[in-house]
């Protein structure tokens, strides 16, 4: 019986220990993470954004190949060694970015003013009657109110900044709507070419101006506007003609009001500042560039 039993047998195999593949495959993932997380980050970003500022980052990425393919002065002024990539601000004056969005705000706020107004004087009859002596435009410093005079309907007692009855009316009743905005204002009194008959020696159109522009001033705070919203009072005398072909025309005698759009606004108390930060007073000569003398010596519209 033993004899007949089979015999058991046992194989041995050696088992071969896997071969070092290194811990290059981690560097790999790892650049793969980083660039997925960069990707992500990027999208989400973007989906932040609004089209303007999309549009302003495509241009900053945009324009200085576009001013290294036309050979221009970023290639060989920039200290970079990559060649086109220069510095966007040197190509400034050169792309014209998109504007802001508070910049949008600010122009569509200035567009329903001026349709306010338009709707303002249509509705008030005692506006109404005044309408061709009121012109409304949107210029590059902001919304401009024109009150311009008449040969029968002036805005000012002659030769003096005496206001008008009707042109009081006018000035209280705009005043409120232009308080109503955030945006500061300012005020430009123009007189015609008429000069005074002994030559404006002692008081000129200059002046003449100047005192017309700051009664307006006074009837607009009169009527509800804050006199912190008020940036510069002008006189401009006759130097900038409505009427080019006639410089003796009525309409050339008006007040100017620009409600500034944030551009001009800034600017102006940009220079404003520096001006007040530049500036030197003698002893003794304090005030006397303000102070202006009341003697009329001539006669005029």
């Amino acid at each position: 019986m033993n004899g007949s039993r089979r015999p058991i047998i046992v194989i041995k195999r050696p088992v071969m220990a896997a071969a070092h593949h290194g811990g290059s495959w981690k560097i790999a993932y790892a650049d793969f993470m980083t660039a997925m997380f960069a990707f992500f980050l990027v999208m989400w970003l973007l989906s932040s954004s609004s089209p303007k500022q999309r549009s302003g980052i495509a241009e900053h990425f945009k324009m200085p190949l576009i001013q290294a393919l036309k050979g221009g002065p970023a290639i060989n002024n920039s200290p970079s060694v990559i060649p086109g990539g220069g510095d966007p601000a040197s190509i400034r004056e050169e792309v014209k970015m998109p504007e802001s969005d508070d910049e949008d705000q600010d122009v569509n706020r200035l567009d329903q003013m001026k349709t306010q107004l338009d709707q303002m004087i249509e509705s008030t009859p005692l506006l109404k009657q005044f309408r061709p002596q009121l012109l409304i435009d949107i210029t590059a410093e902001g919304l401009r109110v024109q009150i311009v005079d008449s040969s029968n309907r002036p805005m000012f007692d002659r030769s003096s900044a005496e206001v008008a009855p009707y042109m009081r009316t006018i000035l209280r009743e705009i005043g409120p709507v232009i308080n109503a905005q955030p945006n500061k204002i300012t005020l430009s009194g123009h007189t015609d070419a008429t000069t005074y008959a002994q030559g404006g020696k002692s008081y000129s159109n200059w002046e003449l101006s100047a005192d017309r522009a700051n009664a307006s001033r006074r009837e607009l705070v009169a009527g509800g506007l804050q006199e912190s919203k008020v940036l510069r009072v002008m006189g401009v005398a006759s130097s900038m003609h409505l009427d080019q072909d006639d410089p003796l025309a009525p309409v050339n005698r008006r007040i100017s009001i620009v409600v500034l759009n944030q551009r001009a606004q800034m600017q102006i108390e940009k220079a404003n500042a520096a001006n007040a930060a530049s500036a030197t007073i003698k002893p003794g000569t304090a005030g006397q560039a303000a102070s202006l003398s009341t003697a009329r010596p001539g006669q005029r519209s």
